[in-house]
């Protein structure tokens, strides 16, 4: 008689039989299909898991990858756009369209960079390169010791000014060059050319700028450009360049001297408005709030030079303000700074003209070209003794420029003011029509003294004969 199977047994076998269902393997033994627990079956099995896990996970990083991949390629092809200045980033290239080797500037304020980058362009080489006609020499609208301009249109109608640095002198003059770029991307104003951006292209540096197509203030002084500036445009002119260089003293995040202030660099727009320009020269003013001046070495226009500047290599925003005299007597008199084919007391202009001011014949040094009146030589006189001020030797003795941008205000509000209250000259065509009116109720008048006699003669109420 067989003993029943102890209950430990039978648990244990029932354990074994629930395993052999768990992990889904069967075996046939003895003609019947029994389960069995096989740990080489459970172990291929979790390779399977694990590797259809893996592949959905490569699978979803792939997509990742090239979501990646495609900001990643939009962020390097935003990066080739012209935005700013400082750092440079080296592309790679054989010369194709796709990789031309070429630097986009970026800003040094952060090396994070391209969201960051200072500028208003997005434009690349290429693209300057077809908006000049692959820099045609009958797009060049300009040419100094930097390099040449050329006139440009890009793809979206705006004009622009690309001023290429010259490969042969960029050694001699690439820390002007490179001061222009770090000048113009802090400045914002109106009578301030617009600066578009900076590239770096191989050996060739460009910068883009603003276009103003009306010529600058000498061209229009000579008669080159336009008509004749009168002088209330000229006021208006004037103002404009105080405004700049004053937003240059005082409004920037630090103070900028000019150093170049004379009427080559003042482009003039098509509504006759001054826009000032060229840069290269241009310094901050000193970092310490106690520092009077900046030693440096002398740069500038001859002609335009502070003396006091040159003398002592002491720069400081008061040489601008002599520049800015020199400027407002070349204005008034049309001449050049320098005149070599004058008389020998006539060869520099600013001490001819100051002469004549202080003799009381300032209309004899006025342009003349400029129409004579009471309200215009009133204007030009004080326009010279503004210049007088800001000519003084020492410059502590000249005014600021934030005072000479007032003054010139109240000047041209007078003459505004003498010139549309004054009734308007009287033309020959004018007169013409004024003495025909007259002739004409001359002739009413007698016609009617013709008809009151005609109609007494007929009542016979008075003495009067008819005729």
């Amino acid at each position: 008689m067989k003993k029943p199977p102890s209950p430990n047994l039978h648990q244990s076998n029932q354990k074994n039989k629930n395993i052999g269902q768990k992990s889904g393997t069967t075996t046939k033994s003895n003609g019947n299909y029994t389960n069995k627990h096989n740990p080489k079956n459970d172990h291929s099995t979790m390779t399977y898991v694990k590797s259809v896990v893996k592949s959905l996970f490569t699978l979803i990083l792939s997509g990742k990858t090239k979501t990646t991949s495609a900001t990643v390629e939009n962020d390097s092809t935003r990066n080739n756009k012209v935005r700013g200045v400082s750092s440079s980033t080296d592309v790679s290239s054989d010369g194709s369209k796709g990789s031309s080797k070429w630097k986009s500037s970026q800003t040094s304020a952060s090396s994070s960079a391209s969201n960051s980058q200072v500028g208003l362009g997005n434009f690349t080489f290429e693209e300057l390169y077809k908006a000049t006609g692959k820099f045609s020499q009958d797009n060049v609208i300009g040419e100094g010791a930097f390099g040449i301009v050329y006139k440009g249109k890009l793809h979206d109608g705006t004009l622009v000014a690309v001023k290429c640095a010259r490969k042969d002198v960029q050694k001699k003059h690439l820390a002007e060059f490179k001061n222009e770029i770090n000048t113009l991307s802090k400045i914002e104003h109106l009578n301030l050319v617009r600066w578009y951006g900076y590239l770096e292209h191989g050996d060739d540096k460009i910068i883009v700028i603003e276009y103003v197509n009306n010529g600058t203030l000498r061209e229009h002084l000579d008669g080159v450009r336009g008509n004749v500036l009168e002088v209330g445009e000229r006021l208006d002119i004037a103002i404009d360049i105080a405004h700049a260089i004053t937003y240059l003293h005082m409004y920037t995040d630090h103070p900028i001297i000019h150093r170049d202030i004379k009427a080559s660099n003042i482009l003039i727009t098509d509504s006759l408005r001054a826009k000032v320009a060229d840069f290269g020269f241009a310094r901050l003013a000193p970092d310490d709030p106690n520092a009077t001046h900046i030693s440096t070495q002398v740069k500038g226009t001859a002609g335009y030079l502070d003396p006091d500047y040159m003398r002592t290599r002491q720069l400081t925003v008061k040489s601008d303000v002599y520049s800015f005299g020199v400027l407002l007597v070349e204005m008034m008199t049309g001449r050049h700074p320098v005149e070599p084919h004058k008389p020998f007391d006539e060869r520099v202009t600013i001490k001819w003209a100051m002469q004549l001011l202080k003799q009381g014949e300032a209309v004899i040094a006025m342009d003349t070209r400029l129409r004579r009146n009471s309200t215009s030589n009133k204007a030009v006189q004080k326009v010279l003794k503004l210049a007088f001020q800001c000519l003084a030797p020492v410059r502590r003795l000249r005014p600021s420029m934030k005072n000479c941008q007032e003054v010139l205000w109240e000047i041209r509000k007078e003459f505004r003011d003498k010139v549309f209250s004054r009734p308007p000259p009287i033309g020959p065509h004018q007169g013409f029509k004024l003495r025909l009116r007259s002739r004409m109720r001359l002739r009413l008048q007698l016609l009617r003294m013709r008809s009151l006699r005609l109609l007494h003669a007929q009542c016979g109420c008075c003495g009067v004969k008819s005729f």
